[in-house]
């Protein structure tokens, strides 16, 4: 069992930091106007209480750093204890985590932590069941930047406590050619496109930083391989083109398959031998995980 986190002596962790802004915005959203029904009960920040949070369904838990910070950032006399860690699988019924101290500042501090918990658990368990369904093979799982506005950070964590691997975060985290680039580049001389603009971006950019060439056609992926791409997106090809495109890339590239991809065709997919299969699916819709706070 995890030693409890004494969050009033709490020095903040470098990923604590980075996800401290996104707390304060969610907090402000339901706290900016205080509490209209807690605020007037004085009795309930004398009452010392202690709640569970508790998992109603079998999931992968995300978002147990983040619900400590929450209950910091609201009272940092809260004790919040975890029970798992982020990424654990686990069954319902589960205490996953209890807070301890004011029933006022809990009462405060439980939809925002249960919201983020919730939805963050919700993206691990579905990447979860992406990664089991490609499992046996080399392919990885990645998500997109199809993401929740505002909680990228926390998602693309939750994606890899299920087991998937990061994508380029930002605009600034690689380059990627996509096709309304491609298309924009081209009017003059599409044949050119891939070429010239790799040629470009190779004379601009830093040495440690990659470029990801999208390809719609067998042709552009040859066109991507010769510019000297280090990633190549095959975008929205059956997995029989995307074989083929294999046999022209021949490990000289990261091969990525991306568009249209299910849980259903995954797999075929990943038998493919393609080296990544970047999905939106794991991050944006999934149904959140029911976890609730009850007093103990």
């Amino acid at each position: 069992m995890s030693a409890a986190l004494s969050l009033n002596r709490l020095s903040l962790s470098a990923e604590q930091l980075a996800f401290q802004g996104i707390v304060q915005a969610a907090l402000l959203e339901d706290l900016g106007q205080g509490d209209v029904t807690t605020d007037p009960l004085p009795q309930l920040v004398l009452l010392q209480k202690q709640a569970l949070f508790r998992v109603r369904q079998n999931c992968v838990v995300s978002g147990l750093s983040v619900a400590a910070l929450v209950c910091q950032m609201v009272d940092p006399a809260l004790v919040f204890t975890p029970m798992l860690q982020d990424g654990d699988f686990t069954e319902a019924g589960t205490v996953i985590a209890q807070v301890e101290g004011a029933m006022a500042s809990i009462l405060k501090a439980e939809r925002t932590a249960l919201n983020f918990l919730q939805h963050l658990s919700g993206v691990a368990t579905e990447t979860r069941r992406y990664v089991q369904a490609v499992s046996g093979t080399e392919t990885k799982i990645t998500h997109t930047r199809k993401t929740t506005p505002g909680l990228r950070l926390l998602e693309q964590q939750a994606v890899i406590h299920g087991g998937g691997v990061p994508h380029r975060f930002n605009l600034g985290s690689c380059v990627m050619l996509k096709d309304n680039h491609l298309q924009a580049l081209g009017d003059t001389n599409p044949n050119q496109a891939i070429a010239v603009a790799v040629k470009t971006l190779r004379a601009k950019i830093s040495h440690t930083t990659k470029i990801e060439v999208e390809a719609d056609t067998l042709a552009q992926v040859q066109q991507a391989i010769e510019a000297g791409a280090d990633i190549i997106l095959l975008d929205n090809m059956s997995p029989e083109t995307i074989r083929e495109a294999l046999s022209f890339i021949q490990n000289r590239a990261i091969a990525e398959a991306s568009g249209g991809i299910s849980l259903e065709t995954i797999r075929a997919y990943a038998e493919t031998g393609v080296d990544i299969i970047s999905t939106s699916k794991i991050t944006l819709g999934v149904p959140a995980i029911d976890v609730g706070l009850d007093l103990d």
